[in-house]
Parts: C-alpha cells; sequence; structure tokens
C-alpha cells in the first residue's frame, strides 16, 4: 500500500513559477505508474508563465477562481472543474479571485524537465 500526505511533500516554484508539490512519478514513489500526480498553488493575482509539454496534462481545481488559456482559448475555470491539455499546447493559468488557485496536476505520460518548455515572456 502507498499513502502519502501533501504535507510531506517538498514545496519548490516549478519552471512556470507555480507552487508545486510533487505527489506522485513513478521514478521517486515506487509505483508502477506511467503518470505523474502533482498539487499546484497560484497566489491571488499572479498567473503561471506560458509552457507547453510533451505529454498530455488534466487539471482538476480543487479551490479559487482563475482564466484558463490553452493555445488561442481562453474559459473561467473553478472548484470542481477538470482541464484536459493536449500535448504541445501552449498553457497557463491566472489566479483572477481573492485566494489560492489550487489545483492537482497529472501528467501522462509522467513529467519530465526536459520534456517541458517554459516562455521567456
Amino acid at each position: 500500500m502507498f499513502v502519502k500526505y501533501l504535507k510531506d511533500c517538498r514545496e519548490f516554484i516549478a519552471g512556470d513559477d507555480s507552487i508545486l508539490y510533487e505527489i506522485l512519478h513513478p521514478e521517486k514513489a515506487g509505483v508502477p505508474i506511467h503518470y505523474s500526480l502533482a498539487h499546484a498553488r497560484v497566489k491571488a493575482g499572479q498567473k503561471t508563465r506560458p509552457h507547453k509539454l510533451k505529454s498530455c496534462e488534466v487539471y482538476y481545481l480543487t479551490a479559487g477562481q482563475g482564466l484558463m488559456h490553452i493555445d488561442q482559448e481562453s474559459f473561467e475555470v473553478g472548484p470542481d472543474c477538470t482541464i484536459y491539455i493536449p500535448p504541445n499546447a501552449v498553457q497557463y493559468i491566472e489566479n483572477t479571485g481573492n485566494s489560492d488557485l489550487k489545483f492537482l496536476c497529472i501528467v501522462d505520460p509522467a513529467w519530465r524537465q526536459e520534456d517541458e518548455e517554459v516562455s521567456d515572456c
């Protein structure tokens, strides 16, 4: 059995400037999975940097309000919203609320730094 609490995960700033906690990764968790799972947080008034992954990604929002941008589309998002982000799509999310925007990130196949391209703008 594998059990892990968010409080036991190390907080770090991801390449897109979100505050990230890596929960599961096949290379680190010792469980037979092919995806990675992280918890992300974007502070009020902040946004992530535009970036794209070679893998597909799914966000599941747990708290806050935001504006999701995928390629040329933008849409409002909030708690209990699931967002599919196709491979190689330019994406970023803005926190439009007054509290932290929190969401889970599932990347399949698992996230690898060399598979992510972050914009300089």
